[in-house]
């Protein structure tokens, strides 16, 4: 209350707070005050939480005893803010100057990537009591798609590291390091640990408890109803039509009367009905022997390896593909002797002038980004409201590493050349490896290119479309063929690859997708038409 009657007092220098808090990344809001009733330590970053997201602080200091930011000359207005949140980095970042703590920052794992909701700690590069700068790599996250650099925003000293590395499943916005502006206070964090408040779950634990208060309401009249079922069962026993025989007979072998079936007049139940009974419980018995020997089974003996960052994504978005988008398959046989032939002319080239060779997978990959040109409805992605066909032609090319699948991007694949195409899919498969592509490495791809053909001999596979993407191709290995000649009894030896495209029914028809592996074929099997 202290805090929020100050504010209250001093509304007219705060007059640009109801414009910052409708900014959708408003982070602080800094107010000046005349009063002398604290010391500048205690009125210096006071922080007051409100039910906004975990970046969204209000913080009171005195103007003359703030340390202004690296870079940042006034403290005025809104043109502060857009320049102090200018950093595409978005951690938590609450300032604090609690009673028996200095002033501090509280650093919070950020979102590097859309679709991030949580991230690892893979390596920290500097060290507790480390000073940091503007622009320093601070430590090494794991996100969902690859590892990347998480940079200081300011000036300080590292004090404390609430996560380790190799810290997992760390949630956005929850706190992973405290930095101070001086370096005599790091010592005062050494056994700091964070507020159960400071978590980025506290604003959403308001709305929890309600569902349990309307179940409460709902279990005294789902009550009434499960005692009220069991006294009508019981009498119904001693209402069951036996005859007396019946009845000793089932009493002495503790048989219940309503689990029998008679067969008498009226259903009444008579000797034979439970002979029976008794007759049939014997079988069943007779045939439980065997689950003993079950239980003498020895127990496996088995792994329990940890799922990485890259494999959860991986298991979400490809069964998200295959629960949502309606696959259908079409498949090809392509002669490539004249490809083969071309790749050994230019690979010849490439050695007098000091290049690198070019693989069938670079000329794979220019082919299909030229009959997506030729094909424009197979180079798009459904939405729910249109399809998004693109003017790019971006190609993912998949590759596999000992961390798990990544699918790094060549982009506008039909206007570079097959040498470039080489050098960038290596490049890119370079990184993935090392585990260091970056979001741009690997975001806006249009369509999928995935070999397993070449390097692993697979004869024909059908590949799971990459979402939002429309189609997905897969390549599979060249294998020598007997075909028939031009005459009668003549037959020919000849290189075929197959390949298969997964294709969504919702964007590609069955035509568009045959139309689009025919311009593919024409590009494999005259393969001079793609340097035109």
């Amino acid at each position: 209350m202290t805090y929020a009657s100050r504010i209250i007092i001093h509304s007219k220098k705060l007059k640009h707070v109801s414009t910052l808090l409708r900014r959708e990344h408003a982070v602080a809001v800094r107010g000046f005050s005349n009063s002398s009733t604290l010391t500048a330590r205690q009125d210096m970053l006071k922080t007051t939480r409100l039910s906004y997201s975990p970046l969204e602080r209000i913080s009171i200091c005195r103007a003359s005893t703030v340390p202004m930011p690296s870079g940042i000359s006034t403290m005025t207005g809104p043109s502060f803010f857009r320049e102090y949140m200018s950093s595409q980095m978005r951690s938590l970042r609450g300032f604090s100057s609690g009673s028996d703590l200095p002033p501090h920052q509280e650093i919070g794992m950020p979102s590097l990537s859309p679709t991030m909701t949580e991230g690892n700690i893979a390596r920290w590069l500097k060290k507790e009591g480390d000073k940091v700068a503007p622009g320093e790599v601070l430590c090494e996250v794991e996100t969902d798609k690859a590892t990347v650099e998480m940079e200081c925003m300011e000036e300080g000293y590292l004090a404390k590291i609430l996560k380790e590395e190799g810290a997992k499943a760390i949630q956005v916005g929850e706190v992973i390091a405290i930095t101070v502006e001086e370096e005599e206070d790091i010592q005062k964090f050494k056994n700091y640990t964070p507020s159960s408040d400071t978590s980025p779950a506290a604003p959403e634990a308001k709305p929890a408890p309600s569902p349990p208060k309307e179940e409460k309401v709902e279990k005294p009249a789902s009550a009434p109803e499960a005692k009220t079922s069991k006294p009508s069962s019981a009498p119904s026993e001693d209402r069951i039509s036996a005859s007396p025989l019946a009845k000793k007979l089932a009493e002495d072998n503790s048989v219940p009367l309503s689990s029998i079936k008679g067969t008498g007049p009226e259903g009444r139940i008579v000797k034979a009905d439970v002979e029976e009974f008794l007759a049939s419980r014997g079988k069943e018995t007779t045939a439980k022997p065997p689950k003993p020997t079950d239980s003498k089974v020895p127990a496996l003996d088995y792994v329990d390896i940890p799922h990485t960052q890259i494999r959860k994504v991986t298991a979400s978005r490809l069964a998200f593909s295959k629960q949502t988008i309606p696959h259908y398959y079409l498949t090809v046989d392509t002669c490539v002797d004249k490809l083969m032939g071309l790749r050994s002319q230019l690979n010849s080239f490439q050695e007098a002038s000091g290049g690198k060779r070019i693989s069938v997978n670079d000329l794979v990959i220019k082919a299909a980004a030229l009959a997506l040109r030729k094909v424009p409805q197979c180079n798009s992605s459904w939405t729910d409201e249109y399809i998004r066909q693109f003017s790019n032609v971006n190609i993912n090319v998949a590759v596999q590493t000992e961390n798990g699948l990544y699918v790094p991007v060549v982009k506008d694949a039909d206007k570079k050349g097959l040498s470039t195409i080489g050098e960038e899919v290596r490049f890119l498969a370079q990184k993935a490896k090392e585990n260091s592509l970056k979001p741009e490495d690997y975001e806006g791809g249009t369509f999928t290119v995935s070999n397993l053909g070449g390097p692993f001999g697979i004869k024909q596979f059908c590949a799971v479309i990459n979402p939002p993407q429309a189609a997905i191709l897969a390549i599979g290995s060249a294998e020598k063929r007997v075909v028939t000649g031009s005459g009668p009894d003549q037959y020919n030896v000849a290189f075929y690859m197959s390949v298969t495209l997964s294709c969504d029914h919702r964007v590609i028809d069955g035509a568009i997708g045959a139309e689009w592996l025919k311009a593919f074929k024409g590009y494999i099997e005259t393969p001079e038409s793609m340097l035109l």
